[in-house]
């Protein structure tokens, strides 16, 4: 029996590159993180953003969201609407440690710097309010528009229906 030995190694050779991440990314971690704190309203995009916001509805998560991304840190600033009543302090605390949580998680990266600037406070029911598109007031005026035409027709149904009825028992004497 003839063995044959193998005299390759066993190491792999090792792979070279670099992983980055495009700001778009470090963005939407951010985004998505901050989607669930009690107390912050809205990330604020920006006058222009706003008024994109109010004409079309938007789920860009990354609206007012800025980040510089380095190879091993981020920072992010953004500019948020407050809940009125809410210890806006504490609020800061809560959306520093969801972003350095998520974006630590998610890409290893540190957080070094988390920049918030408090826009504006509301209530709850003003936020929704003001939260109210042009595309959604169009819509409900196109839904109410579209009931009053179809009540309309059916009464011009009913009254051609009586008018038919009538005319039909008056023709023939």
């Amino acid at each position: 029996m003839v063995q044959s030995s193998s005299n390759q190694s066993s190491s792999k050779p090792e792979v070279k590159g670099d992983l980055k991440y495009d700001s778009k990314v470090i963005q939407k971690i951010v985004g998505i993180a901050l989607s669930d704190i009690k107390g912050l309203l809205t990330v604020n995009g920006g006058f222009f953003s706003n008024i994109a916001d109010k004409i079309v509805n938007s789920d860009d998560v990354t609206s007012g969201v800025n980040v510089e991304v380095g190879k091993k840190q981020v920072a992010v600033d953004i500019e948020i609407v407050a809940e009125y009543g809410v210890d806006i302090t504490k609020l800061y605390d809560q959306i520093k440690e969801k972003i350095q949580e998520k974006v630590k998680e998610m890409t290893g990266l540190d957080t070094v710097e988390v920049n918030v600037t408090v826009v504006d406070i509301k209530t709850k029911e003003q936020h929704e309010k003001d939260s109210v598109s042009l595309q959604d007031r169009i819509t409900g005026a196109a839904n109410d528009t579209k009931d009053k035409i179809s009540d309309q027709k059916d009464k011009v149904q009913d009254k051609a229906e009586e008018k038919k009825k009538g005319s039909k028992e008056s023709r023939v004497k």
